[in-house]
């Protein structure tokens, strides 16, 4: 029955349809409601159901009982299950994921899947990022729906302003991407420039909200980042994190987009369909880029 159910979600018309032609909005503000209903039973049941649908390991998180749904969505995992690589030389993932589209930014032109492109100018609004990153390196980073939610990160640094971008909400899995041109463009989104310590580099984080979890929280802000957040587009903070440290979480899963300038690399293995864990390398700073 799991098996046939997941055959017939996986074609790609159909998966399409169910997870983009519904009314994206009012699915968001139900799963929101419907998620944070504190009750063991009940949680239980929707987890039970998720099941079927993806292969949720729960082996690492810290608790195994669970109040709602939600609780289950951004849970903690335990102390040590994701050791964090303490090269200074390298920029460590922020999340689990699969690696999507990554490498080169040609000019300010990179993809979101083979065939759709995108700009940075679209993406991140803001022209002296446009300008740090031209001809840099980006990497997607894919948090599926069964995946640890939490991110972190990537290296020592600081957060001075985080801006937040309003869109729409669709589906970011590969068939959305071969679908929906500049999607990431038309998705809320919320754009995080990271000061590395002891180094001159900014590196940039997307987190890009998705259907059914149209929310990022960020422990630097006070405000729950969704559709009814009514504050300042540009919110200022002041956070210092180390590498590693937990910086917020999504409510389900969705995506998150790095940015660095021109002279940075992809570690061994990261490529496109790898998957990757929080803490493990992503990116090598050039030569001489920390002290």
């Amino acid at each position: 029955m799991r098996s046939e159910l997941v055959r017939i979600f996986l074609q790609e018309d159909i998966n399409f349809l169910l997870t983009n032609r519904i009314p994206r909005q009012l699915a968001n503000r139900f799963i929101g409601w419907f998620s944070q209903i504190e009750h063991p039973l009940l949680a239980q049941a929707s987890i039970g159901v998720w099941r079927m649908f993806a292969d949720l390991d729960l082996g690492e998180s810290s608790t195994q009982r669970f109040e709602s749904l939600h609780a289950c969505f951004t849970r903690q995992l335990k102390p040590g299950a994701r050791p964090v690589d303490p090269d200074p030389s390298v920029l460590t993932s922020p999340c689990d994921a699969i690696v999507g589209a990554c490498g080169s930014i040609e000019g300010i032109e990179l993809l979101q899947a083979k065939g759709f492109p995108y700009t940075l100018r679209e993406l991140l609004l803001d022209p002296r990022l446009v300008d740090l990153y031209a001809d840099g390196l980006y990497v997607t980073l894919r948090l599926t729906a069964s995946m640890y939610h939490r991110f972190h990160a990537p290296h020592d640094c600081r957060v001075d302003k985080v801006t937040y971008i309003s869109g729409d909400t669709w589906n970011v899995n590969p068939i959305a991407l071969k679908r929906v041109a500049k999607l990431f463009c038309k998705n809320e989104r919320a754009v995080i420039p990271l000061a590395l310590r002891a180094s001159d580099f900014v590196v940039t984080l997307v987190p890009v909200a998705a259907i059914l979890v149209a929310s990022i929280r960020l422990h630097c802000l006070d405000a729950l980042l969704n559709a009814d957040y009514r504050g300042e587009a540009e919110i200022d903070c002041r956070a210092a994190y180390e590498k590693g440290e937990e910086m917020g979480w999504f409510q389900h899963g969705s995506t998150i987009i790095l940015f660095a300038p021109k002279g940075f690399t992809l570690c061994e293995p990261v490529r496109e369909g790898a998957t990757i864990r929080m803490g493990r390398p992503l990116l090598r700073l050039p030569s001489g880029g920390t002290s």
